[in-house]
């Protein structure tokens, strides 16, 4: 039996890591879940899958978990110092989906043990790719890519030269936004930006995917995974989903990966992987699809892809910088305190306001290091916003 972790089991993508893992309970040897406020979601899973221990990352809520966990043998804890407690308990094979920066630690540590990494949270290779990568050579461990744009790209470079790698294209739906007038998207509601076309996500990530902010995050992780420039990488939206990524070989080639838009199908490469075993995912029929189609992004309408590319271009710490300001600009969006295109201003002007700060950006990348950086870009966020709600 393989020992697994699902860090942010309560979210979709630990949801559908679950229903993968419950189909061959046999198979597996639950350690550790994690959630946030869904305590109820998070000890039913918890005491079906028998885990080792169940952790709530709202410490308030610790009385209310151990009291649903009651007479089942569960451990139960709470804080954000537990989870990462509970990364270190020796596993084979470790989910990463927790949402933001909130991940990276419990990733580092997982990593430290010579686990395998599913890695689902974006923000771990924006804010610290390096110290990730580096981690992981250390310990032996691996990193395997969940995202679905990522784990294409992983699966059609299997067997491949990397040097005869040209260009990596990203596919983005768009999101809700794709076809609205650029004039019309800064009256856009929260309840508009959260209605996703073709994923079934939370509102966090749906919200990122009408800002194209989601796609910004996975560029500069395919910077960061994959080890190439910054030119070689490509975003195209392509509103059917259905084609995930592509990789250009210097021959002319481009290899395509075509699959369903079902998260179940990356989360399933990476937890059967080097093997590919039967899922429960829907099997296409091309002729019922008919066509798909492709257009170039618009930077005047997402102006989070031009961020992405100053970031990868600069390096360092700025990845930090930018997911700081992203989420917090992302907050302010939610709580009604700024419009739909401000989140894009809020985030190029605390780019603009550290880069310019001597040893914010090429400081030497330590977990104590990306997490003050994520502090002060945080400060700044906070700063800008105050000064566009006055």
């Amino acid at each position: 039996m393989r020992r697994i972790s699902i860090f942010g089991a309560t979210g979709s993508i630990g949801q559908n890591t679950i229903d993968l893992i419950a189909r061959a309970p046999d198979d597996y040897d639950v350690v550790a879940l994690t959630g946030a406020s869904n305590i109820r979601q998070l000890a039913a899973d918890a005491r079906r899958l028998k885990a080792e221990i169940a952790v709530t990352a709202c410490e308030d809520r610790l009385d209310d978990l151990r009291a649903a966990l009651e007479g089942s043998g569960v451990e139960a804890a709470a804080g954000a110092d537990a989870i990462v407690e509970a990364a270190a308990r020796p596993a084979d094979w470790v989910m990463s989906a927790i949402v933001g920066a909130a991940g990276l630690a419990p990733g580092v540590t997982a990593l430290q043990q010579g686990a395998t990494l599913a890695l689902a949270n974006k923000e771990s290779l924006v804010c610290a790719g390096a110290l990730m990568l580096s981690t992981a050579r250390d310990h032996g461990a691996r990193i395997l890519p969940v995202d679905s744009e990522h784990s294409a790209v992983f699966q059609a470079l299997v067997g491949e030269d990397m040097q005869a790698v040209e260009r990596i294209v990203i596919t983005a739906s768009g999101g809700a936004f794709r076809d609205w007038p650029i004039e019309k998207l800064s009256t856009a509601t929260l309840a508009e930006a959260s209605s996703h076309p073709n994923w079934d996500m939370g509102q966090r990530i749906t919200i990122d995917s009408a800002s194209m902010f989601n796609k910004a995050m996975e560029l500069i992780e395919t910077k960061e995974f994959f080890g190439v420039r910054p030119d070689q990488i490509e975003a195209v939206v392509h509103p059917e989903s259905m084609i995930h990524a592509l990789v250009g070989f210097r021959d002319g080639a481009l290899m395509a990966h075509v699959g369903p838009p079902d998260m179940r199908h990356a989360i399933g490469y990476a937890l059967h992987w080097p093997e590919r075993r039967s899922l429960p995912v829907e099997r296409l029929d091309l002729a019922a699809i008919g066509q798909l189609s492709f257009r170039e992004p618009c930077e005047t309408r997402w102006p989070a892809l031009r961020l992405a590319r100053e970031v990868m271009e600069t390096g360092g710490l700025s990845g930090a910088v930018f997911n700081a300001a992203k989420e917090t600009a992302l907050d302010a969006f939610i709580a009604g305190e700024i419009g739909f295109t401000q989140m894009s201003d809020v985030v190029e002007a605390v780019l603009d306001r550290l880069s310019a700060t001597a040893g914010h950006i090429d400081a030497t990348m330590t977990l104590d290091n990306v997490a003050e950086t994520d502090h002060l870009a945080r400060q700044a966020a906070r700063s800008v916003i105050n000064g566009k709600a006055g």
